[in-house]
């Protein structure tokens, strides 16, 4: 591959953005693709998959060009060197590459937490709350994820639009066990295609569709989607229950629930109410209301640094012990709102037990009117996202 002046000043200026100046890898990426509207498709995908890679990569690609605390500009093109050399990229006689050489040799001895490119904490937390399963999950999470489909089955069957996407030269194959995912074959921009923009299909990670699963949905339940962000796993409820009942999502963040109204009209769905949560007291309306409660809640977001692996740089130890107090606030909170006899999702994409199993049972612990019925972690080893889930039923009084 020819690489061109243009486009590799482009990944140096936003990898500064990102670690001098402590922005986010997918908005800096999306900027830099808005800046450069010349680019073709092909360059736009190198720029993009190399600086989300070198994101993933950062600490043995900054150990392996002895920068481990790069400040100057001078610094980033040394790690850029060593990433496209580490590629099998050859680089061209460029001054600002003098010097950078690569030695695969050089990654024999390096200690996990530098071969995996994790922080010192999160390689110390991974091992005590999982032990000898911590290395091949963190090594499932340094490749990229693949694109899973979810199919609107409000709009079509899965077989049509396998077949729709054929036509386009866009092939998916179905997955065992999930009804309604489809995976990509071969990455493409397929949120450009009239399939997508007609509302046809949705972008959901495979681990993430099996939870309409665990909430046992009729047609005609009351479902409350407690944190909805922007609505990815109400919009399959809704399909789910093929547009007749209610639906009512809920946030704290007003701006998600409009994006999720946006998705609503294009998936053709007229079910879902929203309403922003301005604090406690907000809830006191949905008390006993619900037949179905999600509670999608959040959480440390380890389970998917294959798709934003700019994440285990921001996060940090505290941040996580303040999310799992927030996540048995709200399991203890936003309970009230289900019914006699109804089921309570809580979920979160992340694989610490401490987050998931352990939120559970400490609930179950203070609230003897629920029982769990069933409960079901996937794993980034798995192939997918890293999903917990459990469905508890509060019992009659």
């Amino acid at each position: 591959m020819k690489l061109f002046k243009p486009t590799t000043s482009v990944i140096i200026t936003a990898l500064m953005d990102i670690f001098l100046h402590e922005k986010y890898a997918d908005k800096v990426v999306n900027n830099a693709l808005k800046q450069n509207t010349k680019f073709g498709s092909r360059d736009r995908r190198f720029v993009a998959e190399s600086i989300y890679e070198i994101v993933r990569w950062w600490r043995l690609l900054t150990t392996l060009a002895k920068v481990q605390q790069p400040k100057k500009e001078e610094d980033f093109w040394k790690i850029v060197g060593v990433y496209l050399l580490r590629s099998g990229i050859e680089l061209p006689n460029w001054e600002e590459f003098n010097n950078v050489t690569y030695n695969p040799e050089s990654e024999n001895n390096l200690e996990l937490k530098i071969k995996e490119s994790i922080p010192d904490w999160l390689d110390e937390l991974g091992k005590n709350e999982l032990g000898e399963d911590w290395k091949k999950e963190i090594q499932a999470l340094n490749y990229q994820a693949k694109v899973v489909l979810r199919v609107n089955t409000l709009k079509i069957t899965k077989q049509k639009l396998i077949e729709l996407l054929a036509q386009k030269e866009i092939y998916v194959s179905e997955i065992k066990g999930i009804e309604d995912a489809l995976i990509l074959e071969e990455r493409k921009n397929i949120q450009s295609i009239p399939e997508f923009k007609d509302g046809l299909f949705e972008i959901q990670d495979a681990s993430s569709q099996l939870i309409v699963d665990f909430l046992d949905l009729k047609k005609g339940t009351s479902v409350i989607d407690a944190c909805a962000g922007a609505g990815g796993k109400s919009l399959h409820i809704a399909a789910r229950m093929q547009n007749i009942g209610n639906i009512t999502a809920l946030d704290v963040e007003k701006y998600k629930l409009v994006e999720l109204q946006h998705r609503a009209k294009r998936a053709g769905i007229s079910m879902i109410k929203t309403k922003t949560i301005e604090n406690l007291q907000a809830l006191a309306s949905f008390k006993n209301s619900a037949d179905r409660l999600l509670l999608d809640v959040p959480c440390s977001g380890l389970g998917v640094l294959k798709r934003n692996p700019g994440a285990k740089w921001k996060l940090s130890y505290d941040f996580i012990q303040k999310i799992k107090k927030n996540q048995q606030e709200i399991i203890q909170n936003y309970s009230v709102m289900l019914k006699n006899e109804g089921i309570m999702v809580y979920a979160t994409c992340s694989i610490l037990p401490s987050e998931n199993r352990k939120q559970v049972d400490l609930f179950l612990k203070n609230n003897p009117n629920f029982e769990l019925i069933k409960d079901q972690s996937t794993l980034p080893s798995d192939g997918f996202d890293g999903f917990y889930m459990a469905a508890l039923q509060k019992k009659s009084t």
